[in-house]
């Protein structure tokens, strides 16, 4: 790709990433009784089953004391649960509860109705170019952080 243009694509996704606190704000949840950062939580315990702490922290690609706090929320919210991991019996899973399941959907109702409004103008054809090449791209992108993992933290 040409550095123009690689330029151009870091400065739409800066742009992007700056509106993502407000749409997640738009989003019409209601009060689920935990911040967004610990709602993304969810769809990795819905679809993966119950793991620690640290296993989430990683799929996340975030700090392990992060994911914690976050998931204290998940818990005092009734939206996760800590049971036993059969594995070690010293350690804990967390795992969705189905209010947590419930959160989920709606989170998940509220994007795909707010992207069906912002998208209402565009042709069939260019969502679903712009879809598929969206996906090209992540794909790219989580390729490329597989092969060059960024160094860890150390205190």
């Amino acid at each position: 790709m040409h550095e123009q243009q690689s330029t151009r694509l870091a400065e739409e996704i800066t742009r992007l990433v700056r509106m993502g606190a407000r749409f997640r704000g738009m989003l019409k949840t209601g009060d689920l009784g935990a911040e967004f950062s610990a709602l993304m939580l969810l769809p990795p315990l819905r679809s993966m089953g119950p793991m620690r702490v640290t296993d989430l922290a990683e799929i996340k690609g975030a700090d392990p004391s992060t994911v914690s706090r976050q998931a204290a929320q998940l818990v005092k919210a009734g939206l996760a649960r800590r049971e036993a991991d059969p594995a070690d019996g010293r350690a804990s899973r967390l795992a969705v509860t189905e209010a947590g399941v419930a959160a989920c959907e709606r989170v998940r109702t509220a994007r795909v109705a707010m992207l069906s409004q912002v998208l209402a103008d565009w042709p069939a054809d260019r969502v679903g170019a712009f879809t598929d090449l969206f996906e090209e791209f992540n794909d790219a992108v989580e390729a490329h952080l597989r092969s060059d993992p960024p160094p860890r933290e150390t205190s």
